[in-house]
């Protein structure tokens, strides 16, 4: 059995954490900022958990991760 190929598109946008669960960043920050308050731009830097309907699909997209 040959080893699998990870995804790079997907290692570049999800870690995982120690429970297992895929960490991301969120959308919608990277222009078109002068229209969007400071307070939704500010929640827009933190980091999120994955849903857990898209993080099934997500595993297999990162083996060994």
């Amino acid at each position: 059995m040959p080893k699998l190929k990870t995804k790079r598109a997907a290692a570049k946008r999800f870690k995982k954490t120690g429970t297992g669960q895929l960490k991301r960043m969120k959308a919608f920050k990277s222009h078109i900022l002068t229209k969007k308050s400071t307070k939704r731009k500010r929640n827009l830097r933190k980091a999120t958990i994955a849903d857990p309907t898209n993080t099934k699909v997500m595993k297999k997209l990162l083996p060994y991760q």
